[in-house]
């Protein structure tokens, strides 16, 4: 018998990644196979992202190309899940080029849509929930290494920053079961993976109670709970936010070598005026409080942010603001974009977007050749290092060289013919790039 093939094309965050696979479980329970070959899938979909412009954008011409398929194969149905179903969906609709749109919330009932697809009949479901977090289902990797897993432990996120659309696309705070997040990691440990990555909007306000009241996990339990699965299995997470980052948790992490040394700690701004105008709720001077008690705890702890430059009203003190900040920080990496309104929030209903393009794109522009020159420097303070790193897989430009992530989140490459991805090794530092340890295998 043969059963009927899904193709799923994900766009946007980690988590998307993760709501890809808890898909493919759900349909793969009624009967369908997954395929990475769009021609003989009878179910095409896309799991969307709405946080910028441009990933919407990206996503109507995937559309187009969908379209193709079907006219080829009329049988063929067009899915568009994840955020931009939940934001767009009477525009998904009209168009005609769409058979189903469905929330993140919504994707237990898809093999029941799928089935009630007819010509003319599209199926939507973008009903938010206060208690959905998928947490008995478990997830069908798609990961190509084998070596690192996402686990989903939160959905939702509860702080509305004025130019943020998850909110709306994802729904309110929820955590889930504290004891299904280490079952799943058990797992996939089990299953020969070395790596799990926990995930959520805002982890370090992950809060789980028992029905009976009687357990109570923090993100620092949490973490603790999930170290102790092995030592072999390193942990990290994504994604902290500066204002609920505790010393609980600064201090778990020092506790465990397997906690993997690396913290990504969006700042967004180095301005005060523009933090609280995008509702962060937290200040310059609590910011590097934060990455002082960080890096007093964990000298070698790896910092990564995110940043949005030309946000409403932004002045050019306010822009040298962000650059001093980022040159007293001294970030290892940082992503880095233009503010992009996104309907619906709350900086789009009260706020003028009011910074011309070119200035966006100079202060952008200006942001990324200091963190170019901030990265260089920061990866150069490791020559002379030794690292545990753990194997990848070969590296994209040699196939006799491996690369794998230090502890601290740096990619390191290396001559080697002999070890595998899910080995650790050793290697010491000998060069670098604004972005690549160069390393060689040490004999300690």
């Amino acid at each position: 018998m043969t059963h009927p093939k899904v193709y799923i094309e994900t766009y946007g965050c980690q988590m998307n990644v993760n709501d890809t696979e808890v898909i493919f479980s759900i349909l793969a329970k009624e009967g369908y196979d997954r395929t990475e070959d769009i021609s003989e899938a009878s179910v095409i979909m896309a799991n969307t992202c709405s946080v910028r412009d441009n990933a919407e954008q990206r996503i109507w011409g995937r559309i187009d190309q969908f379209n193709i398929q079907k006219k080829e194969r009329e049988d063929v149905i067009i899915g568009i899940v994840g955020c931009m179903a939940e934001r767009l969906k009477d525009k998904l609709l009209d168009s005609h080029k769409v058979d189903l749109v469905a929330g993140p919330d919504s994707y237990r009932r898809l093999p029941e849509l799928i089935a009630a697809v007819r010509p003319g009949h599209p199926q939507i479901d973008v009903m938010l929930s206060r208690e959905e977090t998928y947490a008995e289902i478990n997830p069908v990797r798609i990961d190509r290494n084998g070596v690192s897993a996402f686990i989903s432990i939160m959905r939702g996120c509860n702080n509305v920053c004025s130019y943020c659309v998850v909110p709306y696309t994802r729904g309110v705070e929820r955590s889930r079961d504290a004891h299904t997040i280490v079952r799943e990691a058990c797992d996939v440990f089990h299953q020969g993976y070395k790596e799990v990555t926990l995930l959520g909007q805002n982890v370090d306000s992950y809060l789980w109670k028992s029905d009976d009241g009687q357990e109570t996990v923090n993100f620092a339990a949490l973490l603790r709970m999930v170290a102790e699965v092995s030592p072999e299995l390193r942990v990290r997470f994504s994604t902290s936010n500066p204002q609920d980052i505790s010393d609980e948790v600064i201090e778990t992490m020092a506790a465990y070598e397997n906690i993997c040394r690396h913290i990504h700690l969006p700042v967004q701004s180095g301005s005060d005026r523009m933090l609280e105008k995008m509702r962060r709720r937290y200040t310059r001077a609590w910011y590097l409080d934060r990455v002082a008690k960080i890096r007093s705890v964990m000298p070698d702890c790896g910092l990564t942010t995110d940043v949005i430059a030309g946000f409403c009203s932004e002045t050019e003190e306010d822009h040298k603001d962000t650059l001093s900040l980022f040159d007293e920080v001294c970030f290892d990496t940082a992503f880095m974009f233009y503010y992009s309104e996104r309907p619906g929030t709350i900086a789009a209903r009260h706020y003028p977007d009011d910074v011309d393009i070119e200035t966006k794109t100079r202060r952008l522009n200006e942001i990324i050749a200091l963190q170019n020159r901030k990265s260089l420097e920061s990866y150069k303070k490791d020559i002379g290092k030794t690292f545990k790193v753990l194997v990848e897989g070969p590296s994209k430009k040699n196939p006799e060289e491996l690369c794998g992530r230090a502890s601290n989140n740096k990619m390191c490459v290396f001559p080697d013919t002999v070890h595998k991805a899910g080995d650790y090794v050793t290697v010491k530092v000998k060069d670098c790039t604004s972005a690549t340890l160069l390393c060689e295998l040490s004999e300690s």
